[in-house]
């Protein structure tokens, strides 16, 4: 069996949690079932297809050149 070392300053941070495979898989299973989906209207389903498009193809403005945009406009 391989040999773990967790370093004390985890430990003492509190960052470390240990729990049983299956309590783990519980809370996996819980939070996949309790997942609320948005009920989205047609115009919002193309809108999110052209998106994805438009994305894929690489048109698309990262978060520096937005603010490049809207700065110059001003």
């Amino acid at each position: 069996m391989p040999t773990l070392t967790i370093p004390r300053e985890l430990v003492r941070s509190g960052e470390l949690i240990l729990i049983p495979r299956k309590e783990y898989d519980e809370l996996l299973h819980f939070r996949m079932n309790n997942v609320r989906e948005a009920d989205m209207t047609p115009a919002q389903k193309r809108a999110l297809v052209r998106a994805r498009k438009n994305f894929a193809a690489g048109k698309f403005l990262t978060p520096h050149e937005l603010r490049q945009k809207l700065a110059r406009q001003d």
